[in-house]
């Protein structure tokens, strides 16, 4: 989690913008002259491939930084997408503001640099199980990284995943198509390792996905979809 003490920096330095849902916060290759703190709502954070195709990285929530890879950078310009899957509240920094203000506070400097390791663990994790497990490792472990995040747990083994998802979002998280998670989700389903109703998933059995793709278990700080 970002550590509280920039959260708190955010809340009084920073400026309140509301996006209502499929707003474009910032798109990859735009000039970069803001970082973001998500104060409500959801977030796609996104990348194109040269075919066209849509990749999602990171589904953001509350208290998540978006736009923070470019901080010390001398790229200026996007790399990512960044749109509103709900209605959304963030809070605005300018990127030299918050950079100078890291640099006058050691602390806080040093938490988010521990942070920042963490994301970049949390990405290897995650493109390490895209590659290495195949399509349905690609979607059992995405499904996992969701109820980590966005999960209410019913009981041990049940887990409700509070968020919307179309199939389409789905598939650009496993970085595949829509057409092969229909299938592997009807074959969940037929399982009854899931249930779904009206773009919401409850994972019934999520040890049967964890077993399935020899889940290492890594802390819940890592194995998140934001």
């Amino acid at each position: 989690m970002i550590p509280q003490k920039i959260v708190a920096l955010f809340h009084s330095k920073g400026t309140l913008i509301k996006a209502d849902k499929g707003t474009h916060i910032f798109q990859e290759g735009e000039i970069a002259n803001h970082i973001f703190l998500i104060q409500s709502g959801s977030i796609q954070i996104s990348k194109e491939t040269e075919n066209g195709k849509e990749l999602t990285i990171r589904i953001c929530g509350l208290n998540s930084l978006i736009g923070e890879s470019l901080i010390f950078c001398e790229n200026q310009h996007h790399s990512t997408s960044a749109k509103t899957l709900a209605n959304s509240e963030l809070f605005s920094i300018h990127i030299d503001q918050f950079e100078t203000m890291l640099n006058e506070q050691t602390t806080m400097l040093i938490d988010y640099l521990k942070w920042v390791q963490t994301e970049n663990i949390k990405n290897q994790s995650r493109l390490r199980d895209l590659v290495l497990h195949g399509k349905k490792g690609a979607l059992y472990s995405t499904l996992i990284r969701l109820a980590n995040t966005y999960g209410e747990h019913r009981n041990d083994n049940e887990v409700y995943i509070n968020l919307v998802l179309t199939n389409t979002e789905l598939a650009n998280l496993c970085a595949t198509s829509r057409e092969m998670v229909n299938r592997m989700l009807t074959d969940l389903r037929k399982k009854k390792k899931i249930t779904m109703e009206k773009s919401y998933i409850t994972i019934l059995d999520i040890n049967y996905l964890k077993e399935e793709i020899d889940c290492e278990n890594c802390p819940l700080v890592i194995c998140r979809i934001d």
